[in-house]
């Protein structure tokens, strides 16, 4: 798993999860690697439930006004509502719309 920040310049192009704007599509880069233990377990979770490099995903709505909690439909069918400390621990690159992932 890659430690890599979202503004690393090795990874360019990529954003945090939450930053996805509604109806944006992206592609699953990496997953931060957090030092705090709650964090940890946030990640694991993400994995779990299929958060992986890879995967595409999509930003389909946002319950409030701040934007949080943001619903996150990951591959064609699965739907999850995420707080944005879960969606920040995963960085993501922006496609358009029928773009084939790279």
């Amino acid at each position: 798993m890659t430690t890599a920040s979202a503004t690393d310049p090795t990874s360019p192009g990529t954003l945090p999860l939450h930053a996805l704007p509604r109806g944006a599509a992206g592609v699953i880069e990496y997953l931060h690697q957090p030092t705090e233990a709650a964090d940890r377990e946030l990640l694991l979770r993400l994995i779990e439930l299929g958060f992986l490099p890879g995967e595409p995903v999509r930003i389909v709505a946002r319950a409030r006004a701040d934007g949080e909690p943001v619903a996150v439909r990951l591959g064609d069918q699965s739907t999850f509502a995420l707080r944005r400390r879960e969606a920040a621990l995963v960085a993501v690159r922006p496609v358009q719309d029928g773009a084939a992932p790279a």
